[in-house]
């Protein structure tokens, strides 16, 4: 049984939908998988079943509100048992705790109908105390009660002082729009908004069904081994291949659910709904044909299942019956076609400063359409935005590759070629063999100028191998902040083929770690990701996020370094552009600011105790809102960049008003955004 070729560095993960019927087959077929190919394969033992039994319940009841411990307890007899069910593909623990969970669920629902059936009383000075991070089971029906209070009692508050800050403001401006009510009023629409909410959630816990919960077990069994190595159900492969290549075949309607209902929050610019022009945000979808055929009621039915339905084939018709905000219903026809989502895709624009001009492009993800050779792939994209902005006789590129959390590996080695003549990328390890040089061959260089790299804690995995080689040849300048430290190669196995079950019920597939790929110095990029030359400020810096988070990540190691030589000339420039950032940064004023403000946000990160009291609350609040704006009016004062299309972008939208709009809406977007310009600073020092 061969793996797959197609490998994927990225933070994508999988949540749910559909599995075969035979599920003993299912988890069989998953831990054969697991102990076979995994890069680092772990023993199904005691251990194993122990972590298993833990990391399922704390899925099914992460903030430990449903369960008591004396619920864990008699599920303890399971415990060292979840090895033996896995191989054997029982679930007599999987069915006991879900029936048990469904128990409490329902006994939860009766707790929160309660309390917020009367009015709290805000006078009384008692806390609602709560470790978020290290939540513990309680031990009494009263003691599991009164946190609900509590915790109902706070969500209450929170919108009734907003309430309370609406009325003052329209009391302050004399708005003649905004009713007065009286305090009881507020409170009691406030106790119905978190009873709306509530009700909400727990309809959305009855949908979440065995299928469901059976998907989200395999994926506990599959995160011990590592957190990137995913269950993935059939539908949910569907939607990983759209994700990662721009582009699915439907009518371009983003929906979401509200109340039972199937809204239209916006309509794709370009997409079938757009052209066909009757479907709008704000309409509810009632029920969906295809074509002529009798419609489905999706009144309630879960998001993914309605999606399905409209989705579809290119060319396809689909009428959806559609209730409008004045109550009329109608009936829509849509021809399904390939919807496009542009936001995905790589962008570029001119910066203008001192009489320059610099290129900025933005990648989203390192994107690659997996089912089409000749389909758009990041790579080749990049390069297209390279030549345009050398049309425009730019003097530097920043490739901003914020929030990317990877994608393609084979477009990563491709896309550093383009700054580079020649050589290796990366080394890619794969279980129990010695590792691969991933190399550039092909000598030629379409960008030789100045470079910056942006990345942030959200620049993960492939992200983090471009921006690690561009570093170790001393070709770019790398600025913002610590990167997440993913240092792992995912590839797809098809649990119905790779198993000769071609012509039985659907499995799925599963995302399994097959490698671990190292910079080129030898040194790893999982758990420490990269350190970029010049670390900016940044609000969010200071909270727990990344690889080392996981509690199931790899290690980190080293290996020997590859083969490689630094023949660029741009390395006294880097570290010269890296002293003149950082010094402009400790005397800028702003992001001084910023790091204050970073370590505010720890400290309420880290806060496990919460007032029950208005007046107290309230000044907190105050205190809060003094402190947001007084950053957004530092934020106001920001100089805005001097931002354009490129001559092609401006000759090839010139007669669409649509694509127009949005270019220009996504250029307006960056106009005040500090990191850029700094990142435009340090080209000029490169210069």
């Amino acid at each position: 049984m061969l793996l797959p070729a197609f490998v994927l560095l990225t933070l994508a993960f999988c949540f749910r939908q559909d599995t075969s019927d035979n599920e003993g087959t299912l988890s069989q077929t998953i831990v054969e998988v697991l102990e076979n190919y995994h890069y680092e394969p772990k023993l199904i033992n005691d251990k194993f079943s122990k972590e298993l039994f833990d990391l399922y319940l704390k899925r099914l009841d992460s903030d430990k509100r449903f369960f008591l411990k004396a619920d864990i307890d008699s599920l303890k007899k399971y415990e060292l048992a979840l090895d033996d069910q896995a191989k054997e593909g029982r679930y007599q623990f999987f069915d006991v705790v879900n029936a048990m969970h469904l128990s409490r669920v329902a006994r939860a629902e009766v707790y929160y109908k309660e309390f917020l059936a009367k009015p709290f009383d805000f006078k009384t000075n008692e806390y609602l105390d709560f470790d978020e991070e290290h939540p513990v089971y309680l031990n009494t029906d009263a003691e599991l009660k009164e946190f609900w209070r509590k915790n109902l009692k706070r969500q209450v508050l929170e919108r009734l002082s907003s309430k309370m800050d609406i009325q003052e403001r329209a009391q302050t401006k004399k708005d003649t729009f905004v009713k007065i009510k009286p305090y009881d009023t507020l409170e009691l629409e406030a106790r119905k908004e978190v009873l709306k909410n509530h009700t909400d959630w727990f309809s959305r816990l009855k949908k979440f069904d065995k299928k469901d919960k059976l998907s989200m077990y395999i994926n506990c069994m599959t995160e011990i081994f590592d957190p990137h190595t995913n269950y993935f159900p059939p539908a949910d492969k569907e939607n990983f291949d759209i994700r990662m290549s721009g582009k699915l075949e439907g009518i371009g309607a983003q929906l979401q659910e509200k109340d039972g209902f199937l809204k239209v929050a916006s309509i794709v610019p370009g997409s079938p709904s757009y052209k066909q022009g009757q479907l709008k945000g704000g309409d509810i979808i009632l029920k969906v044909a295809q074509g002529a055929a009798e419609p489905v009621d999706v009144t309630n039915m879960k998001i993914d299942d309605a999606i399905k339905l409209i989705r579809g084939k290119k060319g396809t018709e689909v009428r959806l019956t559609v209730r409008k905000p004045d109550e009329t219903i109608v009936i829509i026809p849509i021809i399904r076609d390939v919807v496009v989502m542009e936001d995905t895709y790589a962008k570029s624009m001119i910066i203008e400063k001192d009489g320059q001009k610099y290129g900025y492009i933005n990648l989203p993800s390192f994107y690659v359409d997996m089912n089409d050779n000749n389909g758009r792939s990041c790579a080749n994209d990049v390069a297209e935005e390279i030549k345009k902005l050398k049309q425009d006789k730019i003097k530097g590129i920043i490739l901003d590759l914020r929030n990317n959390g990877g994608g393609s590996l084979g477009d990563v080695v491709k896309m550093g070629g383009l700054f580079i003549d020649q050589g290796p990328m990366c080394l890619v390890k794969p279980r129990q063999s010695s590792p691969e040089v991933l190399k550039d061959n092909d000598g030629n260089v379409l960008w030789d100028g100045a470079l910056t790299i942006m990345v942030n804690e959200s620049s993960a995995s492939a992200s983090e191998i471009l921006a690690a080689a561009m570093q170790d040849y001393k070709r770019a300048t790398i600025i913002g902040t610590p990167t997440f430290g993913k240092g792992t190669v995912q590839t797809f196995f098809d649990l119905d083929q790779g198993m000769g079950r071609a012509d039985a019920d659907k499995l799925g597939s599963i995302k399994i770690t097959i490698q671990k790929f190292y910079r080129i110095n030898g040194a790893t990029t999982q758990l420490v990701g990269v350190t970029p030359d010049v670390i900016i400020p940044d609000r969010y810096r200071y909270l727990k996020f990344g690889e080392k988070e996981n509690e199931f990540a790899l290690g980190a190691d080293k290996i020997m370094k590859a083969p490689y030589s630094i023949t660029s000339n741009w390395e006294s420039k880097i570290k010269n552009s890296a002293v003149k950032s950082d010094k402009r940064i400790k005397e800028n004023s702003l992001f001084q600011e910023i790091e204050v403000f970073a370590q505010k946000i720890e400290k309420l990160n880290s806060k496990t105790r919460f007032t029950l009291n208005l007046t107290e609350y309230r000044e907190e609040i105050k205190q809060s809102e003094a402190d947001n704006k007084k950053y957004e009016e530092m934020m106001k004062g920001i100089q805005t960049l001097k931002v354009s299309n490129t001559s092609k972008d401006d000759k090839e939208i010139s007669n669409d008003e649509i694509k127009r709009k949005v270019k220009a809406d996504w250029n307006k977007s960056f106009e005040k955004d500090i990191y850029i310009q700094e990142a435009v600073n340090v080209l000029k020092d490169l210069n």
